[in-house]
């Protein structure tokens, strides 16, 4: 019933009235103008080259697979390409008010964009795989290119991205086609080109929260024929739509601009080189989290596992709060998007993205060579209150010393034509890239962090109010020293013989004020070299094999330089750390001294990383490939089948927190390889049909793809980790869903950990010149196996992943449905045309938390855009009135545990029954935003 109703979602969407995602003619990038083509416009070397049509091509076709895409690095109709893709040209990225890659998953339902703690840090996922937490070091499992250029990160696609001609979306592993290699997919954005007609483009837009927006392109000849330039603009701001009641201003605001310029040079008509440089500038308050659970729960009936109740008397860490000061604005109503910061703390980031690239496409008589040189240069700073409240408890200074920053240089090569009467259409290319990573991190504890974590571990002890004083050493009252100490009459000393050193180490633990890292710097190199093939080979008119074989080299470099100040944890690992090695101390008073210890040095905070000079480096290499067969029975159906491996790089994990598993002793310069995760490999399976007619089309993909080494990172109520997640081949016997980290230990072979299986269905309607719809249904189960371990050698599974076995992975809903109409009638005999325009995603329930808490997850929801307009005759003016998110759909991005703020999930209380009060937060997604668009070509 469920699957039903998701359907109907997108039938009733249809039913109110998106256009073809590609009924516009794409500008021809270099790369397609460099592949020969037959008289039909089918690529050679393609399946259905040479055979009759049909039926002749009607004049009007407002089909999408009348797009060229260049997904295969040849320039082909998408209905001709034999592999998962989707193609949205820039009529329907216009119509759904897409300014950067997030709105294109309304029309890609495989596809899923989130952003966390910046905007820097977007994470992009195709059949529920993406790249896990927002650690710099790990590379996306989604590939971005935008004009062939790889970018470093998912983030880099978040920015305005100017006029662009399309957004092709692969999915599956990607390698024998282009540079950079990729498990799970790759977005490769295509720009408009330089035209060698004088034109351009104007557009200003206004909507609710004082949004404006100004975007303007210019393009014509320099010298005819042979040298044309393009200029293209974009600036934005915005108010935000959180709203911090102590430093009374708004949060995720927009303020940036963006500038791209373009030459294209042909001396010949065998030579076409394209020159791009762009800049972009951004300084923006990002992100604001809101409290979405405060409450307490405890085991009502103790040694009885699977249920749970609330804490009637209150969550003693709320409380805590409460009384230094702390108010929660969105405490049950979050979204009200009111947040609190400390006061002084609200800053904004200066992100910088700049750099230029340059094609070359020469055409060389029996084959064609295009070469890409890039250079580019990222730069995102991280000043910010991370613990998202207004009491102080932690935060990055804005003081230039906390950011992440790529320099990234690459060159590609490829060399492609075709032999035996386009028997064989071969290509072959060389990769080559350098990047060097800079994370540079000056993480404090706040002014109060010390009151607040004295107090957290008093009312572990006790919860009663009345022991507390947050004002006083160790934030004990008056009365509650006596009581701990035994002073007061019929009590005895809380920890026996070891009371004094206890209660001497909580006052130590107030004192933790103010210090942590001035600048610690982390250095990742990188060099990466490749070769790849992607082969077709023609068997007969209809039948086709393709074959690409793939080997990559990488070679990582870590370096680590830290400048801390907290000189408190080392003198409490001193005097409280042999207690937890001696058999004489009570396990409870080793969990309590194990938490005092803890709470001082949280992520390796300490004066003993300045003496340190962390160093690591490793070099690994990997073949993958694909193999697909491809058979046209006829011009208008392909079958196809394929089998694809992929891999993505190892690296580090560039966060001091996991120098070691806990914080009882300080690091050493060995610990620099814990930090270090293996490499990522998928093996992928899939079946497809794609069909297409002048006023139809029907693709549908079934897929299955196995991931081992996947790389996760998470919070693991300590540290944040990354673990590569395997399955064991023999039964643990539930010791990976079990309360220890030293349990579960894989003694036989490991195996793939990940499943990602499925089918996609795509439909596209097209009566008319003037109405198409477009439908999308994407069903993915991708979920953990069981018997996980961490790694590829067998060992344990982090305790805070005891979730992860059977369950389905973060972020990736079974159900997507996407669906998409648009009418564009004329008006009488005036030359005007209308605009009715509507589009819908709903999405099913999943969790957005890596440890998959039941705090963190998001219920089932559907968004709706819609734009009306007037256009002027061909097009040369336009008025449209849109909305984004026009049902004003609430839902969250990405659930966390809020910083220090408690520990444990109602999950750990039903299944070991420990307490948990650990506090939620959450990254909102945007609300309901609307305006009017005023555009003009000419």
């Amino acid at each position: 019933m469920r699957m039903i109703a998701y359907l109907l979602s997108a039938a009733a969407t249809t039913a109110i009235v998106a256009p073809a995602f590609a009924q516009d003619v794409p500008t021809s990038q270099p790369e397609a103008q460099a592949t020969a083509t037959t008289t039909s416009g089918t690529a050679a070397g393609s399946v259905d080259a040479g055979q009759t049509p049909v039926a002749a091509a009607p004049l009007y076709s407002g089909n999408a697979s009348d797009i060229v895409i260049t997904a295969t690095r040849r320039s082909e109709r998408l209905s001709n390409v034999p592999i998962a893709v989707s193609a949205v040209g820039s009529a329907a990225l216009e119509n759904t008010g897409a300014n950067d890659i997030r709105q294109a998953t309304q029309l890609v339902p495989s596809l899923l964009i989130s952003s966390t703690g910046s905007e820097a840090n977007a994470s992009a996922r195709v059949r529920g795989i993406g790249t896990v937490g927002d650690n710099p070091g790990l590379e996306s499992s989604v590939a971005v290119f935008i004009d062939g250029v790889y970018r470093s990160r998912t983030g880099s696609g978040l920015n305005d991205l100017g006029e662009v001609d399309r957004i092709e979306v692969l999915r599956g592993p990607q390698g024998t086609l282009s540079g950079r290699n990729a498990t799970a997919g790759s977005i490769n954005i295509l720009t408009k080109l330089p035209s060698y007609k004088f034109g351009g483009y104007a557009e200003a837009t206004y909507g609710n929260y004082n949004n404006v927006r100004i975007a303007g392109g210019l393009t014509g000849p320099i010298i005819a024929d042979k040298l044309a330039f393009r200029l293209d603009g974009v600036f934005g701001k915005r108010d935000g739509y959180y709203y911090d009641v102590v430093n009374k201003t708004d949060y995720n605001d927009r303020n940036r601009y963006f500038v791209r310029g373009q030459l294209l040079f042909e001396p010949s008509s065998d030579v076409t080189v394209r020159l791009i440089g762009d800049y972009t500038h951004r300084d923006e308050k990002c992100c604001g989290a809101v409290y979405i659970n405060t409450q307490e729960k405890i085991d009502p009936t103790p040694g009885v596992p699977g249920d749970f109740a609330i804490n009637p008397a209150g969550n003693r860490i709320v409380q805590v709060m409460q009384s230094m000061g702390a108010v929660f604005p969105s405490a049950g109503d979050p979204y009200n998007r009111r947040i609190a910061n400390s006061p002084g703390r609200a800053y904004s980031n200066v992100t910088t993205d700049y750099g230029g690239s340059g094609q070359i496409d020469i055409n060389l008589g029996g084959a064609s060579l295009t070469s890409i040189t890039a250079y580019r240069e990222y730069k995102s700073g991280g000043a910010g209150d991370i613990d998202y409240g207004n009491l102080d408890i932690a935060y990055r200074p804005d003081d230039g010393n906390s950011f992440r920053q790529f320099h990234t240089f690459s060159q590609e090569v490829r060399l492609n034509g075709s032999l035996f009467n386009d028997k064989l259409d071969w290509l072959v290319g060389g990769y080559y890239s350098k990047e060097d990573l800079v994370v540079a991190d000056n993480l404090k504890f706040g002014t109060q962090y010390g009151a607040f974590a004295a107090c957290r571990i008093v009312a572990t002890i006790n919860p009663a109010a009345a022991l507390r004083n947050p004002a006083n050493p160790g934030c004990l009252s008056a009365a509650g020293r006596a009581v701990l100490s035994g002073q007061v009459p019929g009590t005895t000393p809380a920890f026996g013989a070891l009371t004094n050193t206890v209660l001497a180490g909580i006052d130590r633990l107030s004192t933790v004020n103010n210090v942590g890292d001035v600048r610690s710097t982390y250095y990742q190199d990188s060099e990466n070299y490749a070769f790849f093939t992607h082969n077709i080979f023609k068997l007969t008119d209809k039948l086709s094999i393709t074959g690409g074989l793939r080997y990559t080299h990488e070679a990582k470099d870590f370096h680590g330089d830290f400048n801390n100040n907290n000189a408190v944890c080392p003198v409490q690992q001193a005097n409280l750390s042999p207690l937890l090695a001696s058999a004489a101390v009570p396990a409870a008073v080793k969990t309590l001294v194990g938490g005092i210890v803890t709470l001082t040095c949280t992520g390796n905070s300490t004066t003993a990383l300045n003496g340190l000079d962390l160093n690591n480096g490793f070099k690994e290499g990997e073949f993958t490939g694909t193999g697909v067969i491809s058979y046209k029975p006829r011009t208008d159906t392909l079958l196809y089948a394929s089998y694809s491996r992929g891999y993505k790089a190892g690296g580090y994990n560039l966060d001091r927190s996991d120098l070691t598993a806990n914080v009882f002793s300080s690091p050493t310069n060995a610990s620099a390889a814990n930090l270090r995760f293996d490499p990522e490999t998928v093996n992928a399976y899939e079946v497809g049909l794609k069909f297409t007619s002048k006023d139809f089309t029907f693709n549908v993909a079934g897929f299955r793809q196995e991931f081992k080494n996947f790389q996760l990172n998470t919070f693991n109520g300590t540290n944040f980790i990354v673990q590569n997640i395997s399955t064991c081949d023999t039964s643990l016997n539930g010791a990976d869903q079990d309360a220890s980290s030293t349990t579960g230990a894989c003694t036989g072979k490991t195996n793939y950990g990940v499943i990602s299986q499925g089918f996609e269905l795509e439909a596209g309607l097209f009566p008319a010149p003037n109405y198409s719809v477009n439908l999308g249904y994407t069903y993915t189960n991708t979920r953990f196996r069981n018997n996980l371990v961490g790694t590829e050698s067998g060992q344990p599974l982090d305790a805070a992943l005891f979730l992860l076995s059977g369950s389905n992975l973060s972020n990736a809903p079974k159900h997507t449905v996407t669906a998409s109409t648009a009418w564009t009638p004329d008006i009488g005999h005036t030359g005007l045309t209308a605009l009715f325009y509507v589009d819908g995603r709903m999405t099913s329930d999943y969790n957005t938390g890596s440890d998959l808490f039941p705090e963190k997850a998001q219920d089932g929801f559907f968004l709706m855009n819609a734009r009306v307009g007037i256009r002027g005759p061909q097009q040369k003016w336009a008025l449209e009135v849109w909305a984004q998110n026009l049902l004003d759909t609430n839902y969250q991005q990405v659930a966390f545990n809020a910083p220090f703020q408690g520990a444990g999930s109602q999950a750990q209380t039903q299944a070991f029954g420990t307490t948990a009060n650990q506090i939620f937060t959450s990254y909102l997604a945007e609300p309901r935003t609307y305006g009017l668009t005023l555009r003009s070509r000419f």
